[in-house]
């Protein structure tokens, strides 16, 4: 292949003559070039690893301590009582020789100021530690802040002057702390109440009683334990048991999506819009490299958030094992995978050293596009193993992927940046049916044809033939915020910094000696094929059963929202409360994701959102009680939601702790009735908030089009929903509601009319309350008074 003729620096013939060298001078050049590149690589890792090491201080701090020890010095002035001296009685012999006394003096001044230096550094950072570990300031009201936490404001801004990498802050972050179990238990009970029975109740208050009492106690130790050797007692065991050693189909059930613009497509010609979303993914690789992305913060303020799950972002892919998964991370590779029309492809994206530009990732896309070649045997649904079972693919893997062409092949899928999915459908809200073409394009994002995707990759981006886009992410490596940043980044560059030409092409010039993209070759058994064709039928089955439905809810936003002093994720949260209590007649576990990534390496944790509060007001409003009660009874929903999330973010969540404490039992060969029941609950209402982190990126005055649609994912049980939203400005919430056609008891649009029944129904009730109170205070009634 042209390739690999390419590839060789030099060859050589033995003649009778002697040996005739024949060198390939492209070749290495193209050596030198990766050579340096790498070593630039280094040198800038090396760099960034000094910066991080001091942070919050900076490496040019040590010339001011050195040199304010030197002029103390030369002042005739001790400022190290007697230290200085010291090290200079145990300098090197040899120092004493070549050196005079000034000189070693100088040599002495010189280690005790890189000492002291050292010591304001570990000072520093363990102040920083001690101000990120406080988290009472999230549990103050408005207007009532502590002097405590006026005094910690001023010293996180003290500490945050300097601009710090994307680590930065990595080691200073706290552990996730262990919750007591007595609180832990009797938040669990509290949380379940408005779910059960009297009866059923006492058998569950019987059963965490009998669990405290027994065995509670002892997995508690063996749990604190590894809290003290462990960076993260809950990150590594969710990771493998709640995904890597699920052996059911990912696609749907664990991966999840994220849509391209609601209203407007940049290009309509599909080559480019793939061009400039490779670039863009590629530039915020860099940036990650690099460590210049800044942290992510807490919404307002200058609290820093875990970046851990930025490491294994690109170069990414679950493998499959009988038993557990495992994710594997390459160092950065410079191609991508592309699939287009049952064919595969590795795009090289980097040409000695250099990234190409949009135009020519346009081009080389193109070519794929015009590569009129047949798919090879077996090849063109070949995907369709990672949409299946999980030990079907691991046999297959084992067996017929370990050498050879199948191998290389999958070895370039694998190892490559991120997968690309050349789509021959059009998506997005056109036509007659804007409402049902979004349905369809998220079920398409979700799980396409179940064969042209690559599920198995950290995430694959799906260019569609019209230009839209989107992604299919998947869930173990990381959650939904860390590719959230990532897809917003990725749509902003696309649209307001690579941008197109008048005839919706890259911008550019091209190279058009560049080698065209790598046709991968397979030799696919028939076992293989069988074996795609049983993982087709399962993951066929399981998309059809999947009911999608997003719709973009425009009657009002977060402004109106905050307008009632409320919290727009509260006020959303209890309306889904009132929508299932009217789609199903009654309530049910609810799952509300919430971060844990104020400390070192979190992840999630579990908002209840179904509380006591929540369903007493939404069974006042239903059963007719006065609207000034109903509004008291929200008020009390609305802050007891707030806390629970505040909570769950600060480490005192609920299911998490009986997690791992569950994981515990297990390993200790010990059974727990309370602990099974626990985790074997379903969750029929899973529903999370896809939050918007870089809205400078988006100037929504000026475009107010380029709005995002969010994501979402599949229903976590048979029976129930799943709920995604993303509140985008002021004025508009975007829905995704995912549910199964095979459940008579469910339905996606149902549910959908129902939410925004219940945001509207809850809106008027607060809005009615707004104007009376206005009213009351304009006549100036005594009893206005005493009710305000």
């Amino acid at each position: 292949m042209a390739e690999a003729h390419q590839a060789v620096a030099f060859q050589f013939t033995i003649t009778p003559e002697g040996i005739d060298l024949q060198l390939s001078y492209q070749a290495l050049n193209q050596i030198y070039l990766s050579g340096v590149r790498s070593w630039k690589k280094r040198v800038s890792r090396m760099k960034n690893r000094v910066i991080k090491g001091v942070y919050p201080a900076s490496p040019s701090s040590w010339l001011f301590v050195a040199i304010g020890i030197l002029a103390t010095m030369y002042m005739q002035s001790d400022p190290s009582m007697g230290l200085i001296a010291k090290i200079q009685q145990h300098l090197p012999l040899s120092l004493h020789v070549s050196l005079s006394s000034q000189g070693q003096t100088m040599v002495s001044a010189l280690v005790f100021s890189t000492l002291l230096w050292l010591s304001l550094i570990l000072a520093l950072r363990f102040c920083l530690k001690l101000l990120l570990s406080y988290h009472y300031w999230m549990f103050e009201q408005h207007g009532r802040v502590s002097n405590t936490t006026k005094v910690w404001v001023t010293l996180m801004r003290l500490f945050s002057r300097k601009k710090p990498l994307l680590y930065s802050y990595q080691t200073s972050l706290p552990h996730l702390p262990v919750p007591g179990i007595q609180d832990t238990l009797s938040r669990y009970l509290e949380s379940v109440r408005p779910l059960l029975t009297d009866s059923e109740f006492q058998q569950m208050t019987k059963l965490a009683n009998e669990f405290e009492s027994t065995l509670g106690h002892r997995l508690q130790r063996y749990l604190k334990l590894k809290a003290l050797w462990a960076t993260n007692y809950v990150s590594d065991w969710w990771e493998e048991y709640v995904y890597l050693r699920s052996r059911g189909p990912i696609m749907v059930n664990s991966n999840y999506y994220g849509m391209d613009f609601l209203y407007v497509t940049p290009t309509s010609v599909q080559a480019a819009r793939a061009g400039n979303t490779i670039t863009a993914l590629m530039l915020y690789r860099r940036k990650v490299n690099r460590e210049e992305l800044t942290p992510s913060r807490v919404p307002g303020t200058v609290i820093p958030l875990c970046a851990a799950q930025c490491e294994r972002m690109f170069n990414t892919t679950r493998t499959p094992g009988v038993e557990t998964d495992v994710l594997l991370h390459w160092q950065d590779s410079e191609f991508v995978a592309v699939y287009h029309r049952g064919r595969y492809f590795r795009l090289w994206v980097y040409r000695a050293g250099r990234l190409l530009s949009p135009r020519e990732i346009e081009y080389q896309i193109q070519r794929i596009l015009d590569d009129s070649s047949p798919p090879f045997p077996g090849e063109e649904k070949l995907g369709a193993l990672t949409a299946g079972d999980r030990i079907p693919w691991a046999q297959m893997r084992q067996q017929f992927f370990r050498s050879g062409l199948n191998k290389k092949s999958l070895d370039a899928i694998e190892k490559a940046a991120f997968f690309i999915t050349l789509d021959d459908e059009e998506q997005g809200m056109k036509g007659d049916d804007p409402a049902g073409n979004l349905d369809r394009y998220a079920k398409s994002l979700l799980h396409g044809k179940c064969y042209d995707r690559w599920f198995d990759k950290s995430f694959s981006i799906i260019i569609y033939k019209n230009g839209k886009s989107g992604l299919n992410a998947e869930h173990s490596w990381a959650d939904a915020p860390t590719v959230a940043h990532l897809w917003e980044y990725t749509l902003a560059t696309d649209a307001f910094q690579l941008g197109y030409t008048e005839e919706g092409h890259c911008k550019g010039e091209v190279d058009l000696s560049l080698p065209p993209p790598q046709r991968l070759v397979w030799e696919i058994s028939p076992e293989v094929q069988t074996q795609v064709c049983s993982s087709l039928a399962v993951a066929q089955a399981l998309a059809d059963d999947v009911d999608c439905h997003v719709f973009p809810f425009r009657d009002f936003g977060k402004g109106r929202i905050k307008k009632c002093r409320i919290s727009p994720d509260a006020f959303i949260q209890i309306s889904l409360q009132l929508a299932y209590f009217r789609d199903r007649g009654g309530f049910c576990l609810t799952y509300e994701a919430s971060m844990t990534r104020l400390f070192r390496e979190g992840r999630t944790e579990t908002v209840r959102s179904c509380s006591k509060d929540s369903s007493a007001f939404v069974r006042a409003l239903e059963s007719g009680q006065t609207e000034e009660e109903c509004r008291r009874l929200f008020r009390l929903a609305s802050e007891k939601h707030q806390n629970l999330y505040r909570m769950a973010m600060t480490g005192a969540g609920i299911d998490r702790h009986l997690f791992c404490l569950y994981v515990v039992s297990k390993y200790l060969g010990v059974d727990s009735p309370f602990l099974h029941k626990v985790l074997s609950e379903p969750w029929r209402l899973s529903t999370s908030q896809t939050p918007v982190q870089q809205l400078e990126l988006f100037d929504l005055k000026n475009n107010p089009d380029y709005i995002s649609l969010g994501g979402g994912f599949g229903p976590v049980a048979d029976d129930g929903y799943g709920v995604s939203y993303i509140i985008v400005g002021e004025d508009l919430i975007n829905f995704h509601v995912s549910s199964k056609h095979s459940c008579s008891e469910t339905d996606s649009h149902r549910f959908g009319a129902q939410i925004q029944k219940a945001l509207q129904d809850i809106m008027t009730l607060l809005s009615a309350g707004a104007k009376s109170s206005s009213s009351s205070k304009g006549s100036n009634q005594p009893q206005s008074k005493k009710l305000l």
